[in-house]
């Protein structure tokens, strides 16, 4: 379960800095699958404490 959240936080930091510079028009989605990509690193990281 770990890896998988690992991997869906990559994928979406990975869309996050693909649309952020090449498409300006859908900011406020890129920045909530930011905020998403986010909380999933740290639920690992805390989970693996």
């Amino acid at each position: 379960m770990r890896s998988l959240l690992y991997i869906i936080a990559v994928i979406l930091i990975i869309i996050w800095a693909l649309s952020f510079l090449v498409y300006h028009v859908t900011a406020g989605l890129i920045h909530l699958l930011l905020v998403i990509a986010v909380i999933a690193i740290i639920m690992g990281v805390i989970r693996r404490a």
